[in-house]
């Protein structure tokens, strides 16, 4: 007896369509076989433990008085809102370092209580985070 022979009594019969679960589309069958991702956000785990970082460099006492002049002499002027060019360390909120940035604006204030040069944009930069102040010419 062949296969055709053993089964010749159920070929001609419809097929079954279940009463209680819907019928599934092919689409939906088809995504039951596509791959698996075993370790999902695994590539972008490497590709952060692969973004490089700054270490802060701690500044000399010669610089930060530099820094701390500057600072005195921004706070003097603050009323006139000069315009600045401040490159300072900002510390990378996923892993340890940072970067180095340089911002240009305008002062809106000193915050001396919170210890922050406060620019009209909104931006604030800690005191301690600061490597470089340069007041700009105001043409």
């Amino acid at each position: 007896m062949n296969d055709t022979e053993k089964y010749q009594d159920i070929i001609d019969l419809p097929h079954h369509q279940s009463k209680t679960h819907p019928h599934m589309s092919n689409s939906e069958r088809a995504a039951q076989f596509s791959p698996f991702a075993a370790l999902k956000g695994y590539e972008d785990e490497i590709e952060e433990t692969a973004r490089w970082t700054d270490e802060f460099r701690e500044l000399d006492d010669a610089v930060l008085s530099i820094i701390n002049e500057k600072l005195v002499c921004l706070k003097e002027k603050e009323r006139e809102h000069p315009r600045i060019s401040v490159c300072y360390f900002e510390q990378d909120v996923k892993k340890s370092g940072g970067s180095y940035l340089t911002v240009t604006g305008n002062i809106k204030k000193i915050d001396e209580y919170h210890h922050k040069i406060i620019l009209e944009d909104g931006k604030g930069i800690p005191f301690e985070n600061l490597i470089e102040i340069d007041l700009e010419d105001s043409e």
